[in-house]
């Protein structure tokens, strides 16, 4: 079967990553010339029944006639289906001179993936803890000396800027919500504020002295 000879250094691509993440996915690399014929290499091929000299399927061929591969490198995690399987994909644009030359598909079976979670969503419900296992639960092992640091740093992150590049409009923001939270008022922390915001301990005083004059 004749490819493109550009493509020769990536099928080794193919089975580095089928033994990297597993028989679960499916690893393609496709020759674009050759739509009718256009894989070359593949790796777990049993998902879909596809072998070497297998065509385009469908969405390779809406992704080059779009061309999607202009303004980026690669699509990641999309929703794919064959037969009664269903994947999440990633397709890598292999270019050469700034023009499409081959396709290196990876494609996730989830089906073990989703059999997993209905079967736990039955667990929850046999044991009555829908809604009990979620994102809000409380952290346990999080010791009482590491919370202050955690919230002031959480609301630094919030302005999205490094302390030392922070106006004073930007410190008083951070000062203000965490006034707003009460957090000011727990022990220690002015001393906290003062260190992540690289201010002195007075002038922590005088942000606060200024939010709570706002208030009035």
């Amino acid at each position: 079967m004749k490819y493109n000879p550009l493509l020769e250094p990536y099928k080794a691509l193919v089975p580095f990553l089928a033994e990297l993440l597993g028989e679960s996915c499916e690893i393609l690399l496709h020759d674009i010339s050759q739509p009718k014929h256009s894989v070359i290499a593949i790796a777990n091929g049993f998902h879909t029944g596809r072998k070497v000299g297998s065509p385009f399927t469908d969405l390779a061929i809406k992704i080059m006639e779009e061309k999607a591969y202009v303004k980026r490198d690669y699509m990641a995690n999309y929703n794919g289906r064959s037969k009664n399987k269903n994947f999440v994909s990633s397709t890598f644009f292999i270019k050469h001179e700034g023009k499409v030359i081959g396709l290196l598909c990876i494609n996730r079976n989830m089906d073990v993936i989703t059999d997993l979670d209905l079967v736990l969503q039955k667990l929850k419900k046999a044991y009555n803890l829908e809604g009990a296992l979620d994102d809000t639960a409380e952290s346990m092992d999080t010791p009482v000396g590491d919370i202050l640091p955690r919230m002031v740093a959480s609301e630094m992150r919030a302005v999205g800027v490094p302390p030392e590049r922070m106006t004073r409009e930007e410190k008083g923001t951070v000062i203000r919500n965490l006034m707003n939270a009460g957090i000011h008022q727990m022990k220690g922390a002015v001393v906290e504020i003062a260190r992540q915001l690289h201010l002195s301990e007075p002038t922590v005083y005088r942000y606060i002295k200024r939010e709570k004059g706002r208030d009035k």
